[in-house]
């Protein structure tokens, strides 16, 4: 069994019960559920259309979002996130490069990175160099002053960890902004990088071992096995190329309006809806939602 769902964003609220009860007559499925009303509706099916990809162009051409999953096993017990650009809505390093007069040189480097065109790496280290000298200081004021919260990120790890679930930020960014950003949202842990400073000012130079692709499957992988379960029972999602590797790996992985190479290898992709999009997958609906 199969179970179909279809997201809006909820600031379009575009999700008509024609849209829906037509897929499902289209495809033979069941009784449409709405689990939010012109936001989120799914339906089970008991085979995997044929037509999917012409059926989820038609509707993201109106900025809808369809994914398909095997119906039982969705609702999951694990939460890994990635931060910058997903539970947040800048890169952090980006934001730090503005303050030190290199943004755009930076956000260039980052750009390519995420797409995947560059190595992960070699790309952070690089970034990371352009920043020596930076006052230590400027990261509490970049946090107060630019980071802002993704939308349904709150409602995300409320709602999972309300339900037993664990969250953990796994980010490619920096300790210094994850431990922040964890505290905000309620995750259980987070993993990241960690800027060097000296004398309150930044070496340029990031602690290793460097947690990239690789560190965030280990992540993954050591998380679960620590709670005797496996990969199969965590979503995961994120945006950028040193994502794809959990995102893969996870029994639910989500491309969270990410980078073109990297939703295009995706299990699940979601170009419109928000974060509350992973709880309408898994099955909530938006009477279950916990604010944290």
């Amino acid at each position: 069994m199969f179970t179909v769902s279809l997201i809006a964003s909820p600031l379009r609220a575009n999700l008509t019960r024609q849209t829906a009860q037509g897929l499902a007559d289209r495809w033979g499925g069941g009784p449409v559920r709405w689990l939010n009303p012109a936001i989120a509706a799914e339906f089970d099916l008991s085979h995997r259309p044929a037509d999917f990809q012409d059926a989820w162009a038609d509707l993201h051409a109106q900025t809808l979002d369809l994914a398909i999953q095997p119906t039982w096993g969705r609702r999951k017990k694990i939460l890994l996130a990635d931060m910058d650009s997903t539970m947040i809505g800048q890169e952090c390093i980006d934001e730090l490069a503005h303050v030190a007069g290199v943004g755009p040189r930076v956000a260039e480097i980052t750009a390519r990175a995420m797409n995947g065109e560059l190595d992960f790496n070699g790309a952070l280290t690089e970034r990371v160099s352009l920043l020596a000298g930076l006052k230590d200081s400027v990261i509490a004021d970049v946090l107060a002053s630019r980071i802002t919260l993704a939308a349904g990120g709150a409602e995300l790890v409320a709602t999972m960890r309300a339900n037993g679930g664990y969250a953990a930020l796994v980010s490619g960014g920096f300790t210094a902004f994850t431990q922040a950003i964890a505290d905000r949202l309620g995750f259980d842990e987070h993993r990241a990088n960690t800027l060097l400073a000296q004398g309150g000012l930044l070496t340029g130079q990031v602690g290793m071992p460097i947690l990239g692709r690789e560190a965030k499957v280990e992540a993954l992988q050591s998380i679960a096995a620590a709670r005797g379960l496996t990969p199969a029972d965590a979503i995961a999602v994120g945006d950028g190329a040193n994502d794809l590797g959990m995102i893969q790996l996870a029994g639910t992985g989500v491309a969270l309006h990410a980078k073109p190479s990297v939703a295009a290898q995706a299990q699940i992709r979601i170009d419109h809806g928000d974060l509350t999009a992973l709880l309408y997958l898994q099955g909530y609906s938006a009477s279950d939602f916990v604010t944290g």
